[in-house]
């Protein structure tokens, strides 16, 4: 390992020693407080140009596996840690964390102060930043490269708001991911089927609708409304993903499409966001955002306090004191209501629309790496297509469609 030294927008340091690749990386820093779930942590798309800090200190102790991918790479631009494991311990270990790190050209930094980072983020807010370890510490003259340098490379860096990533982070081309029956074998004749717009889709998000009956045609963000349409959905899904929801024009265009029709609509995360703006409401960004396994958020039709997983940045910024009409379009879309709230900082966790069958979560229900809390929203969204495509043409109450919360 080499010297290796992270430097923060606003110029303050960590030094410590290069964990994966050794080189150059700058982007938006984030933490995320779960305890475990590292390998899904930095595969999942969402963290598309962040450099994430893991706030629990020891990290890679159950190695890399070839099942617990959520998607086909690494995307975190960089990853921050305090103790990494000497030596992977688990039985299911195919190769340490760190060689991962540098197969994919992820620049790393281990053996800093995360909590002392954290607490500055949280302070602060997040911002921009870098690592910086080996060449890339060096002028061509010999000599150590100024802070001065290191800084201004960092302020070059792109912000994450206005940045519009999905299209980076989808498949090119669409897929299908089979229904299966209870045994686990594909059916021959799904129960629903599901247009799944992929704006940064982890992979086990259409398994757990696969699992329950479900074939999910998986499309790229660039798809247009015919496209969704093609497929002749039961439903419509938009994933999590990166960026700034403001800036997802085209993909909010194809979501007021999707509502227009009166489609059954379910939404996580990055979708959660865009299902606000094509509501007519607006999003803004946290100071530090919500990333972790371990977020409280209550359903506010039950009471029901949920431990969730999140990774956003941006929020919904909707009323949560009662419903109300949709602005956009002057109420074309009718009523809304704040369906969940965060109970550490009463973000917004959820939208319900009372007179079209749509909502959304801004966590993620998936459960990789868990909680499995929230499951039943994927049993609430096979409701509502069902009642939409009987004929009963409402919302399912969200008091009714808890299977499996209890």
């Amino acid at each position: 390992m080499s010297d290796a030294i992270l430097v923060l927008e606003d110029g303050r340091t960590f030094t410590g020693r290069s964990y994966g690749a050794t080189g150059r990386t700058v982007g938006e820093i984030v933490f995320n407080t779960g305890m475990t779930g590292y390998q899904e942590t930095l595969t999942d798309p969402s963290y598309h140009r962040q450099i994430v800090v893991m706030t629990a200190p020891h990290i890679g102790n159950t190695g890399v596996n070839d099942e617990d991918d959520e998607s086909r790479r690494i995307w975190v631009a960089g990853f921050v840690v305090r103790d990494p494991a000497r030596l992977p311990s688990s039985w299911r270990s195919r190769r340490s964390l760190d060689d991962e790190l540098a197969a994919q050209g992820i620049v790393g930094i281990s053996d800093i102060d995360t909590r002392a980072l954290t607490r500055h983020l949280r302070e602060r807010g997040v911002m921009r930043a870098g690592v910086f370890s080996g060449d890339e510490l060096e002028r061509p003259d010999g000599g150590r490269r100024p802070l001065d340098d290191l800084v201004d490379e960092v302020l070059a860096a792109p912000p994450m708001v206005g940045a519009d990533l999905a299209g980076e982070v989808s498949v090119d081309e669409a897929h299908v991911v089979a229904a299966l029956g209870p045994d686990g074998t594909p059916l021959d004749a799904p129960l629903l089927r599901v247009a799944a717009v992929d704006l940064g889709i982890k992979s086990m998000t259409p398994q757990r609708m696969a699992e329950r009956g479900i074939e999910v045609h998986v499309l790229p963000a660039r798809s247009t409304i015919a496209d969704v349409l093609a497929v002749q959905p039961d439903g419509v899904f938009f994933s999590n993903g990166p960026g700034d929801p403001s800036a997802a024009r085209h993909e909010i265009d194809v979501l007021r499409g999707v509502l227009d029709r009166r489609i059954p609509f379910f939404g996580i995360c990055y979708g959660n966001q865009l299902f606000g703006r094509a509501l007519g409401f607006g999003t803004y960004k946290l100071r530090y955002g919500h990333r972790g396994v371990n977020q409280p958020v209550m359903d506010r039709a039950t009471g029901k306090v949920e431990i969730t997983a999140h990774n956003h940045g941006f929020a919904v910024d909707a009323p949560l004191d009662a419903d109300t009409v949709a602005p956009f379009d002057g109420g074309r879309y009718g009523r809304v209501r704040v369906s969940h709230v965060d109970l550490n900082d009463d973000v917004v966790e959820g939208l319900e629309a009372l007179d079209l069958p749509a909502f959304s979560v801004q966590y993620h229900p998936e459960a990789a790496a868990g909680p499995h809390d929230a499951a039943y929203l994927f049993d609430r969204f096979c409701d509502l297509m069902t009642t939409h495509r009987d004929g009963a043409g409402s919302t399912p109450d969200a008091a009714t469609t808890q299977k499996g919360a209890a």
